[in-house]
């Protein structure tokens, strides 16, 4: 279980360190102006970002989510393996009760870390920029607002967390069955790593309305006076505005972060767990009936 917890971990830094340029991106693109765009679209995002802050701008607000990624694994790993054990079978509905279980209770730090990280990204770049970094952040918004400022956002984290860890467990284990992941496999790296991109993108799609809405929030008052009363005036205001098309606002940056961000982090599980176990037979895979034998792998991480 430690090993695995420690496996996870690592997996989730280099998906944080490959895909949070990809992140800060649909951030910007979710929160900027229709009637003042600053971008025209993804790749021009980019541009504008390399060009003005340089690549260094593409990871503004990572200490954040580097920070939670312990504890945010710790939960994730933990919660889903126990809930899948108490519901006694490892089927497809309980896959997805157990990976929505976890979703629910990361969102203690998830939402905290996700406020941060946004204000962060968002803030103007040399003298002129607000925060020093996560922490700081974070202080500022507890001394102006107390604990329901640092928990900006809590509730739409719930409804995006929630339905989305279960689709990913069960977009994962549905994948991985019809792959045939077997311990042993040449093939089972690729095969993994296939399964976990498909994952996190069946996971992205299923709520990213949502996900636009909690950035909204988030980001809500950050430059000049509050606009959201809460979820549904932002989602009322942002659609009488917009249209139904800014609910999909900074998706392709999405979608094209999330295969390698669950990529990298199979890959770094994989050659952790592989280096620390050699050929060590792995007697946990007897505990889940009916699951596949590699089962330390059978949990990952979305993150």
């Amino acid at each position: 279980m430690a090993l695995d917890f420690l496996a996870g971990c690592a997996g989730g830094v280099a998906g944080v360190l490959v895909g949070h340029p990809f992140d800060t991106v649909k951030v910007r693109l979710q929160v900027q102006s229709l009637e003042k765009p600053q971008y025209r679209g993804t790749i021009h995002c980019f541009q504008s970002i390399i060009k003005q802050e340089s690549v260094l701008g593409l990871y503004k607000g990572m200490g954040s989510p580097l920070m939670g990624l312990t504890f945010i694994n710790a939960l994730v790993f933990g919660v889903q393996g126990n809930t899948l054990r108490a519901l006694g079978s490892d089927s497809p509905l309980n896959q997805f009760l157990a990976g929505a279980a976890a979703g629910t209770i990361q969102c203690v730090i998830c939402c905290p870390m996700e406020l941060a990280k946004t204000r962060l990204q968002l803030q103007d770049a040399g003298a002129a920029r607000t925060y020093r970094g996560s922490l700081d952040c974070l202080a500022q918004i507890y001394q102006k607002e107390g604990l329901r400022g640092v928990n900006r956002g809590m509730v739409s984290t719930l409804l995006r967390e929630t339905p989305s860890f279960g689709v990913y467990f069960l977009t994962y284990d549905v994948v991985t069955r019809a792959l045939g992941c077997e311990p042993g496999d040449r093939l089972l790296v690729p095969k993994l790593l296939l399964a976990g991109g498909t994952s996190g993108i069946m996971s992205w799609l299923s709520t990213y309305p949502m996900d636009v809405v909690k950035s909204r929030l988030q980001a809500d008052g950050l430059r000049g006076a509050a606009r959201y009363e809460g979820i549904l005036d932002c989602v009322r205001q942002s659609y009488r505005a917009e249209g139904w098309r800014v609910f999909t606002r900074g998706l392709a940056s999405t979608l094209l972060r999330a295969f390698p961000v669950n990529a990298a982090t199979f890959a770094t599980v994989t050659v952790v767990l592989t280096y620390a176990r050699g050929e060590e037979a792995e007697p946990e895979g007897e505990a889940v009936p009916a699951a596949s034998s590699g089962s330390t792998l059978a949990q990952p991480s979305s993150l």
